[in-house]
């Protein structure tokens, strides 16, 4: 088989439990066959055209030979460093696949300005970006992000003297706004499945185009995809997908946390991807699966709170090692493109078992809502109740801040936690800058008890986003800003990256608190470098 799960212990009778509905639903040969009828009537309309995923390999074919021919057009010209511009999905997929290929390729999924500037400057010296494509992936074709750093990279593409034109790809839906002023403008298009959701388009143009113009090898892609497709396809008690989405979705009570944890995979951020596709598709309605992304030494598996299923990332040499060790978890390995199939069908089936549609985000839009509000009318930034060693302190509650002290904030958020609950970290920076604010998730799930995700802004809100507000509201919710001297203006619009990042953090919070009574605290480092620490140590 080109994939393989092993279970023990509570999931493994969990899963016996519920298999055998789940095989006489015929729910794996329905998806296959497209019955957008499995998910109730509500649901029905906009199922059935949003299950163009299970043909993805066969759709995607006759693309490769037309993205390997633009590949080899570019190199001839020079043009070897590929930047994606791209959420959520669209980004996603891509950086898993080029990241497991080891193939170099520049993600700019955030609005944060130094983070722009560096994706546009690379290598200055090296004059990096004479040698770059732009790849500009937006599902809708109206994703604030992805059109500003287009606008961007066309300004800096023109202060070169090069026509844009010939460094700028982009990835889209049929006839959306941005396919519609690409093709006017003269830009290289490719169309995506418009029956594709974007966190289900790993295999199509989105996670194809620009994987394949940086040099990764699709065709196997789609091959290592295609040896999966019948096992997924059957309704059968081996099937891989049946028996994943009982062991995420199944039993009472429901372990509604998940970890993933990755353990000597070849596969590179799988956890990632996985995130955005269950989050963003289960969380809603007051339900959801809530991915959590773990390191092998996360305190959650040393503490292992009950409502935690643990799904373990293996290669398959390591597998039947660590099944002896690992009591009460999921083990799974195979080849990533089998690794995206099963997930998909797992979290199509899944959302089947909670009684919601997998395939919309009602809740996403709230945010950009408010997001654009703020940047129309662009007030000033509430003042902090207090400010100490050099960390502005926000609260939603003024109760919050009682203490007077950052790990009081802490301390004071935590005593929020219902049993059930959970902590979202959400960090509003340059991550090129800061890369070890990542592992702030470690000391707060540790001081906290409770499972702990960590997001990077803006890029959660395409994806966790959703969970966030059309889930359990059981969550609290820890913002960590930046102010910076960095920031980059955006052509032909009335507002800065800096002031569109500003917005999109206090968009979200207010849409959190206000919206659903979320508990909120943001935490704004004035000097980035310095008072990281000084976060760190508040959170132990």
């Amino acid at each position: 088989m080109s994939f393989d799960i092993h279970l023990s212990g509570h999931v493994k009778s969990v899963v016996e439990a519920t298999l055998p509905g789940l095989v006489d639903s015929l729910v794996a040969s329905g998806i296959t066959a497209g019955d957008g009828s499995l998910w109730g009537p509500a649901a029905e309309d906009e199922a059935s055209q949003r299950l163009g995923w299970v043909e993805a390999v066969s759709v995607s074919r006759p693309l490769v030979a037309e993205i390997e021919a633009l590949r080899v057009e570019l190199r001839a010209k020079g043009v070897t460093r590929v930047v994606l511009a791209g959420m959520g999905g669209s980004s996603l997929a891509p950086e898993v696949i080029a990241q497991t290929a080891g193939v170099p390729l520049v993600i700019l999924d955030s609005t944060a300005p130094g983070q722009v500037l560096a994706a546009i400057d690379g290598d200055a010296e090296a004059g990096d970006l004479t040698r770059t494509v732009l790849v500009v992936a937006s599902k809708s074709g109206s994703t604030v992000e992805t059109d500003s750093a287009k606008r961007a990279f066309e300004a800096a593409f023109r202060d070169l003297g090069i026509d844009p034109r010939e460094r700028i790809v982009v990835v889209t839906d049929p006839d959306s706004p941005l396919d519609q002023s690409a093709r006017a403008d003269g830009y290289a298009v490719f169309n995506a499945d418009p029956t594709v959701g974007g966190r289900y388009s790993a295999l199509t143009a989105f996670g194809l185009v620009p994987t394949g113009l940086a040099g990764v090898d699709i065709r196997e892609l789609l091959d290592e995809a295609e040896a999966t497709l019948l096992e997924v396809a059957i309704d059968s008690p081996d099937n891989p997908a049946l028996v994943l989405a009982a062991a995420i979705a199944g039993g009472e009570p429901r372990r509604d946390k998940l970890g993933l944890v990755t353990d000597g995979t070849h596969i590179v951020g799988l956890p990632d991807w996985i995130e955005q596709l269950v989050a963003e598709s289960t969380g809603k309605q007051g339900t959801g699966i809530l991915p959590v992304v773990l390191l092998p030494v996360s305190p959650e598996l040393e503490s292992r709170p009950a409502d935690l299923q643990v799904v373990r990332i293996v290669d398959e040499a390591k597998q039947f090692h660590l099944f002896e060790q690992h009591e009460g978890e999921v083990l799974i390995s195979g080849s990533l493109g089998a690794q995206f199939v099963v997930w998909e069908y797992a979290t199509a089936i899944a959302g089947r078992m909670l009684g919601i549609n997998p395939f919309d985000q009602p809740d996403v839009e709230s945010a950009k809502v408010a997001t654009r509000g703020l940047l129309d009318a662009r007030p000033e930034p509430t003042a902090p109740v207090f400010t100490a060693d050099g960390v502005e302190v926000r609260v939603s509650d003024p109760e919050l801040a009682a203490s007077g002290t950052v790990a009081g904030v802490l301390d004071a958020l935590w005593a929020r936690l219902p049993e059930d609950g959970y902590v979202a970290i959400q960090a509003y920076v340059n991550r090129l800058e800061l890369p070890q604010l990542a592992g702030l998730r470690e000391l707060v799930a540790a001081d906290s008890g409770r499972p702990t995700t960590f997001g990077w802004g803006p890029r959660f809100l395409h994806s966790t986003g959703q969970f966030h507000k059309g889930g359990p509201a059981n969550g609290v919710f820890l913002q960590i800003l930046e102010q910076t001297d960095v920031d980059l203006e955006i052509p032909d619009r009335p507002f800065t990256f800096g002031q569109l990042i500003q917005a999109q953090a206090a968009g979200d919070a207010s849409v959190l608190a206000e919206g659903h009574g979320r508990p909120v605290v943001t935490l704004t480092l004035t000097d980035p470098q310095i008072e990281v620490l000084s976060l760190f140590e508040a959170a132990q």
